[in-house]
């Protein structure tokens, strides 16, 4: 079944991991017979494919780069030795657009949205003596019951075609890492941390959850490994003396290590960067550690030459670099979570984040651009089918926040892009978005959203639910997601 840890992999005595990159087997099903036909026990007639890959850039044909519909993945693998005692673990960086997976013929887990990780326990499934067969099937066809939405048409030939109603391509597959993951029986399956500055020192207030009940040891080491503050407990409070703060490139990161202790022994351990900082909004300024900070960045898309949405460290490397040769400190992670390298490059260089769920093409008319700005769209909330969006909606919202909240780049949480906001079913549906959003985030980072200009001052029945506005103009060929500070909600007025 779907675990609820999205804790990074990371290995140490108590932890295993294994990647299962590589060419896999893939076929496409556009009859969608796979399962009727025993594919999830295995191909008939696949061809190799990489994995992590977005499949579309990898062909020439039309046909296939553009296909639409299920598709399947196949991957044998074995279980190391020494990992007989351990709880057994898949974990799919994402599953772009929605997944199901079967272990030796056994389904295990469905997961719906494409760009947060899937994490499947496989004890029940798994061969300790022999070889394992996992196969996934996905589904990329779009729909306005889903994010990012738009529609899938069935062409006279029978084929389907995906009719986003965003402007990036619908890149799709396993496109980012597979791990295979043996951890303790009882452990450690996740944290948040919650910084204050407390006069010259910051406290740091920590919440960690396991699937047991054994003792929890929280400490913080600074960059020289040297300790600078404990406790025990699953919720509890670090003092940090002095701390040096996580600022906008200017960045600091100690290592949070939490250890589950029974009858004074170690069955498991976490370690992570964090880093010491604040967020808040007070009047028109958005306030890092109490300083101003005038936020200069980009816009930005994952997409890659040959890549697609596939991550790759060159490129986050290079990315970064050009980013600090315009002198830029921020960038929106349009219009989707991206892979959580990103996030850990971003604390490491200094840059803030501003963190968006796939929120995108909540406006039919948003196909054509002249046609928006025009003003022709339709009340998009109004459809008898809103309910089951915004479940997914909200469900993927509270995926993004359970993996990236403890990242000190990320400073707001971008809830939409460019969606119809001048409709009363629209103030309702994002009454209630923002209103859940709020309960999430430990840190009560400010939340946002993108505008296009359809949203004006007088029509836009959205934008004072937001803490701070990003507004979308396009000139010529040039996008500018400029935020725009607005009074704030009583919920981020200094005190």
């Amino acid at each position: 079944m779907e675990n609820n840890s999205l804790l990074y992999p990371y290995e140490n005595r108590y932890r295993n991991n294994t990647l299962l990159n590589g060419l896999w087997k893939f076929q496409f099903d556009p009859k969608s017979v796979g399962e009727s036909d025993d594919w999830t026990t295995g191909l008939p007639d696949p061809i190799e494919m990489p994995v992590p890959g977005s499949f579309a850039d990898l062909f020439t044909d039309n046909e296939s780069r553009n296909y639409t519909g299920d598709f399947w993945y196949e991957k044998e693998f074995y279980i190391p030795n020494g990992w007989d005692d351990q709880q057994l673990q898949l974990r799919f960086g994402s599953l772009t657009q929605r997944g199901i997976v079967y272990v030796n013929g056994q389904k295990l887990a469905e997961h719906e949205g494409g760009f947060l990780p899937v994490v499947v326990n496989i004890d029940q499934a798994i061969k300790h003596d022999g070889l394992n067969k996992l196969v996934v099937k996905l589904n990329n066809e779009l729909s306005e019951t889903s994010i990012p939405c738009g529609t899938t048409k069935v062409l006279d030939n029978g084929k389907k075609l995906a009719k986003p109603y965003f402007d990036f391509f619908n890149y799709s597959g396993i496109q980012r890492n597979v791990w295979l993951l043996g951890l303790p029986q009882e452990t450690i399956e996740d944290y948040s941390v919650k910084i204050k500055k407390s006069g010259s020192n910051a406290t740091v207030d920590y919440q960690v959850e396991t699937n047991g009940s054994k003792n929890i040891r929280v400490q913080l080491y600074d960059k020289s490994d040297e300790l600078v503050s404990e406790a025990v407990g699953p919720t509890g409070q670090l003092v940090v003396k002095n701390p040096t703060w996580w600022g906008v490139r200017k960045p600091y990161l100690y290592t949070i290590k939490i250890d589950l202790i029974d009858n004074n022994e170690i069955i498991d351990e976490y370690n992570e960067k964090i880093g010491i900082r604040t967020v808040e909004i007070s009047g028109d300024q958005i306030l890092i550690n109490d300083e101003p900070v005038y936020l200069k960045g980009f816009g930005k898309h994952e997409d890659f030459d040959l890549l697609g949405k596939t991550f790759n460290w060159s490129v986050a490397k290079r990315d970064f670099e050009l980013m600090k040769w315009t002198n830029a400190n921020c960038f929106r992670t349009s219009h989707y979570p991206y892979a959580e390298e990103w996030y850990q490059f971003a604390d490491r260089e200094g840059f803030l984040i501003i963190d968006e769920v796939p929120a995108v093409g909540m406006l039919r008319s948003i196909q054509n651009f002249l046609a928006a700005g025009m003003g022709a769209q339709t009340s998009f909330f109004d459809s008898p089918t809103v309910n089951l969006l915004k479940k997914n909606h909200l469900k993927q919202i509270k995926e993004m926040m359970k993996r990236d909240k403890n990242h000190p780049s990320v400073f707001a949480w971008s809830l939409f892009n460019k969606p119809e906001t001048t409709s009363d079913s629209a103030k309702e549906y994002f009454t209630d978005i923002f209103t859940q959003a709020r309960k999430l985030d430990p840190q009560k980072r400010p939340l946002t959203g993108a505008l296009e200009k359809d949203s004006q001052p007088d029509t836009c029945k959205c934008y004072p639910l937001l803490d701070f506005i990003c507004l979308n103009r396009y000139y010529g060929c040039i996008l500018v997601a400029e935020p725009i500070l607005t009074r704030p909600s009583n919920h981020l007025k200094k005190k």
